[in-house]
């Protein structure tokens, strides 16, 4: 039985859940689904604004459709890419996003959300996301440890 009376909405609904469910695992957001959107934004908008336009549409296609919303939300392509070159500017980045919502940790934020990224996003897109990244960033994904 369908929850929305469409169906493309109740599988976004459900990949969505599954996904604030894994990032809520990590213990500095913890189970709480508001908190786990609220890491996803702040995550997926400081990548996104790091992004050329171009590689934010192609890590944008891999989205499910609400994910998909929350990554574009608020977008101004103008001066995109933003220069962010070292991890304390991008952690610093993923804080303000999360402005009063806290306390939490941005580096648990983005790793947690990393992963859920790792796991869900085709291997090839994940690459090229994590090739654009400076060195130093790029060491908050989970293959990283690899």
């Amino acid at each position: 039985m369908s929850t929305t009376g469409l169906e493309i909405f109740d599988k976004t609904l459900q990949v969505t859940n599954i996904w604030l469910n894994e990032i809520g695992e990590d213990e500095s957001i913890g189970p709480d689904k508001q908190r786990a959107y609220h890491a996803l934004r702040a995550v997926l908008g400081t990548l996104r604004d790091r992004s050329t336009v171009e590689q934010a549409f192609k890590l944008s296609a891999q989205l499910p459709l609400l994910v998909r919303g929350i990554y574009w939300e608020g977008y101004r392509p103008t001066g995109k890419p933003e220069i962010i070159r070292s991890r304390d500017q991008f952690l610093q980045k993923i804080n303000d996003a999360l402005g009063d919502i806290g306390p939490m940790n941005p580096e648990g934020c983005a790793r947690a959300v990393f992963e859920v990224l790792e796991r869900h996003v085709p291997d090839g897109e994940i690459d090229d996301v994590r090739e654009m990244l400076p060195e130093e960033i790029r060491t908050l994904f989970p293959s990283a440890k690899a």
